[in-house]
């Protein structure tokens, strides 16, 4: 099956709070880093967190700093997005990205080999 596979999403109002999960395995099982994409319609794939699995180090992008939270589960085999204070700017779909090649943590898309499926956030104003 998958070797990221995405869980969570929905529709929350502005301001509501949702958690994603991102599950990893298989040859994304010993990435080094994970990290959190979004989409809109329309719009370029952004950098929105990621963790450094070795000592969970955090890196967030500007707009949502301070709002999301990425962390490992206690077995170590997923990678949690608790997203705070939902804006309508926030709605896209959201995708989990890894590559066990990369060793270093990067805003880049393309620096990613294996993707989740995707799973839309819709926040209503």
């Amino acid at each position: 099956q998958a070797q990221l596979a995405t869980s969570g999403g929905g529709m929350v109002q502005a301001g509501g709070s949702l958690s994603l999960s991102c599950a990893v395995s298989g040859r994304t099982f010993s990435s080094y880093v994970i990290a959190w994409f979004r989409q809109a319609p329309g719009k370029e794939r952004e950098f929105a967190a990621a963790i450094r699995r070795s000592d969970s180090d955090t890196y967030y992008a500007d707009s949502v700093k301070g709002r999301f939270t990425i962390s490992r589960d206690n077995a170590n085999n997923s990678v949690l997005l608790q997203m705070n204070s939902l804006k309508p700017e926030d709605t896209a779909v959201y995708y989990c990205a890894a590559d066990p090649r990369l060793g270093v943590v990067s805003r880049f898309a393309r620096s990613y080999g294996y993707w989740g499926q995707g799973t839309q956030v819709t926040v209503s104003s």
